[in-house]
């Protein structure tokens, strides 16, 4: 049970990580968390993205891009 623990990706990652996830710089990441095309949340005083939604951004950039 611990090593499928340990090899599990992670649910959410930092506005940093998700700059790097998603090849583009921190305040582009802020700019489309602002436009409302990536929803974030806060634990804290960390804000962070869930992996499932940076997918979902990928999969509709990708789509709108192939038109």
């Amino acid at each position: 049970m611990e090593q499928a623990q340990q090899q599990m990706a992670p649910l959410s990652v930092s506005i940093e990580d998700s700059a790097r996830v998603l090849g583009i710089s921190r305040s582009s990441v802020y700019e489309l968390i602002a436009q409302g095309e990536i929803k974030t949340f806060k634990i804290g005083r960390r804000r962070l993205a869930l992996a499932s939604d940076l997918e979902a951004f990928i999969g509709r950039a990708a789509k709108d891009g192939a038109r």
